[in-house]
């Protein structure tokens, strides 16, 4: 992932823009603006987050304005508009996840990875977030994982340090 100092300038591979090409080929000619969802995706499979630049070239390859793809890129909590960790564990914070203890696992989250929402662990395994409603009411609290959006529920704080104490050991096996 880039760190915000590599933010300034990002060149898009010829490989990435072949993808572009073969994602907006999907698409009547003159509504390469419907090519703006996937494209993000795979710009932020790439580099793991979407910078100001990064939207800036997604927008003058649609030839379309960057605040359209502002709008975008803003409006779906699944486009980061800052580094994540490798493991970013997004929690429903809404009513029904809270009355069954989200906000107690989110304190969880904070205390056990020592990080605040929004922050990335020293490991750079781990940042966390709470989002909107992820449409398991009866099963909450519930958390989902991303980038592969991995579903958890009936959370508890000892499930919650199970799953870290997983994802770390997956983590150390990939390197």
């Amino acid at each position: 992932m880039l760190s915000l100092k590599e933010n300034l300038v990002v060149d898009f591979s010829p490989s990435l823009l072949e993808k572009f090409g073969e994602i907006v080929a999907r698409y009547p000619e003159g509504r390469q603006k419907s090519a703006l969802l996937p494209i993000l995706h795979e710009v932020q499979a790439v580099y793991g987050w979407l910078s100001v630049d990064m939207m800036d070239k997604v927008a003058s390859y649609l030839s379309i304005k960057p605040i359209e793809v502002y709008e975008v890129a803003t409006f779906y909590s699944m486009y980061f508009l800052q580094p994540q960790g490798k493991y970013t564990l997004e929690v429903c914070r809404t009513g029904p996840c809270c009355l069954v203890g989200a906000e107690k696992i989110m304190d969880h989250l904070e205390d056990k990875l020592g990080i605040k929402e929004g922050e990335i662990s020293a490991d750079g395994l781990f940042s966390w977030r709470g989002v909107e409603c992820l449409a398991a009411c009866g099963f909450g609290p519930v958390l989902q994982i991303g980038p592969e959006y991995t579903f958890y529920e009936n959370l508890t704080p000892d499930s919650v340090d199970a799953l870290i104490a997983n994802l770390r050991t997956e983590a150390q096996a990939k390197d």
